[in-house]
């Protein structure tokens, strides 16, 4: 009996200091985190504080910006004005191989003088036929010649008239000619269309270009404008007048004003939107350029002022 009540009692340790391990093993709970340690609340999106605030980004574009083409075929001989240049309208930026076509002007031009000299003559001509043709009337009426002397002299009368019109045709022919070669001429000058500045410049001297190729790319620096889609559910329609902001992308520090130039008088059937332009205002825009990206806010925030 004794050694059976010890065997017990050591069971009864044993189960117990086994229940007391698995007692301590457990975790415990975690402490409440504080404030900065709890994790952020996942939240719905939310409007901005003007819920009818609408953002776009775009580009800063201006009226004028063309790729200035070749008029003719020919040589590149002189590049004039490069890339970054201003230029007035009407300046050349190249100019184009044209002796052969000066010189056929030059060609012209004598033959014009020789056929205004041969109209001098045959204007003489005429009036001299034409007074031998009135005394051979009259010495045929006075039975002092035949007819025969009467119809030669009136045969040189007329043929002197027609050659006299055919020089004078031929100066109009030419003149004509002389303006086509001129206006040939001028097409070997690559002429600004507009006063701006050379954007890019795409040929090079020695180049031989053809009529239409892209020579060079002129831009205007002013007026800054921005072409954007106002939602056709927006709150309200933009109108004329209206003020929008407009930021460079990235750069949240500088804020310009533009104020609404156009908006198109109908929707959009592929956007559902209003196509609206704006036009920059203020004498602080040196550091904005065409093409930049910017970010146009319009809506309740940026009313009419």
């Amino acid at each position: 009996m004794r050694l059976t009540k010890a065997r017990e009692g050591w069971l009864v340790g044993a189960l117990v200091g086994a229940l007391v391990a698995a007692g301590c093993g457990t975790s415990k709970p975690e402490a409440p985190r504080g404030p900065a340690e709890q994790p952020p609340p996942v939240q719905a999106a939310t409007a901005a504080p003007s819920s009818d605030a609408i953002e776009i980004q775009t580009v800063l574009s201006v009226e004028r910006e063309v790729d200035v083409l070749a008029q003719r075929e020919g040589v590149v001989e002189e590049i004039l004005h490069d890339q970054g240049a201003r230029v007035e309208k009407g300046a050349s930026l190249a100019r184009l191989d044209d002796r052969q076509l000066q010189a056929e002007l030059d060609k012209a031009r004598a033959d014009l003088e020789i056929a205004r000299n041969n109209v001098k003559y045959n204007e003489e001509e005429v009036k001299a036929r034409q007074a031998a043709y009135r005394r051979a009337q009259e010495m045929f009426k006075n039975s002092l010649s035949s007819q025969a002397d009467l119809e030669e002299a009136e045969f040189r009368a007329k043929g002197a008239e027609y050659d006299l019109e055919s020089w004078r045709a031929t100066v109009t022919r030419t003149e004509a000619e002389i303006r086509l070669l001129e206006l040939e001429l001028e097409k070997t000058r690559i002429r600004a269309p507009f006063g701006g500045v050379v954007a890019r410049r795409y040929i090079r001297p020695g180049q031989n270009v053809v009529k239409e190729d892209k020579c060079f790319r002129l831009s205007q620096l002013a007026p800054l404008q921005v072409h954007f889609l106002v939602p056709e559910t927006a709150p309200r329609r933009p109108k004329v007048g209206d003020v929008v902001t407009v930021a460079p992308l990235g750069d949240a520090q500088r804020v310009y004003v533009a104020r609404v130039q156009k908006v198109g008088p109908i929707v959009d059937a592929a956007s559902g939107s209003y196509d609206v332009t704006a036009v920059l205002t203020g004498a602080d825009l040196e550091e904005l350029r065409p093409g930049m990206a910017v970010k146009v806010i319009w809506g309740a925030a940026a009313g009419p002022r």
